[in-house]
């Protein structure tokens, strides 16, 4: 059997985790990342449902006291801040949305852990993601069993080593399932409720933290319509995200929505609904599971958000690039988003839309 690193983050699914590789026999290590931003200028407080709070280093210590199995607090606090929150922050000041989960994935727990993992002997890292990796030659990326628990999309940067010295063994379980396990075996985080939104971001607006974390960010400029008529004065390209409604403090005679930023000028272009429809995207940063992009166009189904559907798209490369057409205009293809790709269950890639 494999030595497997755990990645333990006080909740329910890597509890069970941990516990079903013990189970089958592995040798199992528990570590939860220390991820805590000590940020100036930051107040002392933490989401108590955060996958990184100081509560959750106490849950996952109970449970691998429970499994008896070895548990390690590991320092990933300045990697954490570099790959994942200060790129948070510039991609929101460049007029992008950013995924930190996607980031997380890709730099800590795959890669930074990975790392650390074969430094403490292992063959692999296991985590509590919904979805399944089927190893091979290639090594691919499986929707989870569970739609409502598929967590693929935010694993499209997988890459062949990264599938190669992964487990994800809750990938065809339900979420009840977990739970009940985690009762059957008398694990405290039972029924421990999920931890939501951005880990680091100790309140309910992401801007708060903008405001706090890089305040030099934010500078007034214009918010004009489609035309370039100037309607009113934004405090910072950072604090309004494509297809925003709300909280734009200008008035029309219709609806409005951010529709795109330009960055050069510092300026929010606003339209109303039709003008956040689109048939064709551009993807940057690709990853593709099994190494290269097709070089002839294909057909898939693209995802542009965590919670939306699949629809029918045609893909084809154009240099370092991926043009993305698709059957119907979508709503709010917002750049610095991920677009992922599939082919019925399985991740072909995907990357950060562009324009």
């Amino acid at each position: 059997m494999a030595r497997v690193i755990v990645g333990m983050s006080g909740g329910v699914d890597s509890s069970v985790t941990a516990a079903l590789l013990k189970q089958a026999g592995h040798d199992v290590v528990g570590v939860t990342l220390n991820v805590w931003p000590d940020l100036p200028n930051m107040p002392e407080i933490q989401r108590e449902d955060a996958c990184c709070a100081l509560g959750a280093v106490e849950d996952a210590r109970r449970v691998a006291d429970t499994l008896d199995i070895p548990y390690y607090v590991l320092n990933f606090r300045e990697v954490f801040e570099d790959k994942v929150i200060k790129d948070f922050v510039q991609t929101y000041a460049s007029g992008r949305t950013p995924n930190p989960c996607i980031r997380c994935n890709q730099f800590i727990k795959f890669d930074a852990l990975l790392v650390k993992a074969r430094q403490l002997g292992a063959d692999y890292v296991a985590t509590g993601h919904y979805a399944r990796i089927e190893h091979g030659r290639p090594n691919r990326l499986r929707k989870a069993a569970d739609p409502q628990k598929d967590q693929s999309y935010v694993l499209y940067v997988m890459s062949q080593e990264r599938l190669g010295a992964a487990m994800m063994p809750l990938g065809n379980f339900t979420k009840s399932t977990t739970r009940q396990i985690a009762a059957e075996l008398g694990l405290s985080v039972a029924n421990k409720p999920e931890s939501q939104d951005i880990c680091f971001v100790p309140f309910k607006r992401y801007t708060e933290f903008i405001e706090l974390y890089a305040p030099e960010v934010l500078q007034p400029g214009p918010i004009v319509d489609q035309a370039g008529k100037v309607l009113g004065e934004h405090q910072g390209i950072a604090l309004h995200t494509i297809g925003q409604r709300r909280g734009l403090g200008v008035a029309a005679g219709q609806p409005l929505f951010v529709t795109s930023h330009e960055p050069s000028t510092n300026t929010v272009v606003v339209g109303g609904p039709e003008a956040l429809l689109k048939t064709t995207c551009r993807l940057e940063d690709i990853n593709w599971i099994d190494g290269e992009p097709p070089l002839e166009p294909t057909s898939a189904t693209g995802k542009a958000r965590y919670r939306s559907a699949e629809v029918p798209c045609r893909v084809r490369r154009d240099g370092d690039t991926l043009v993305v057409e698709f059957d119907q205009r979508q709503k709010a293809l917002t750049p610095g988003q991920a677009l992922v790709l599939y082919d019925g269950e399985y991740v072909l890639g995907g990357g950060t839309i562009t324009r």
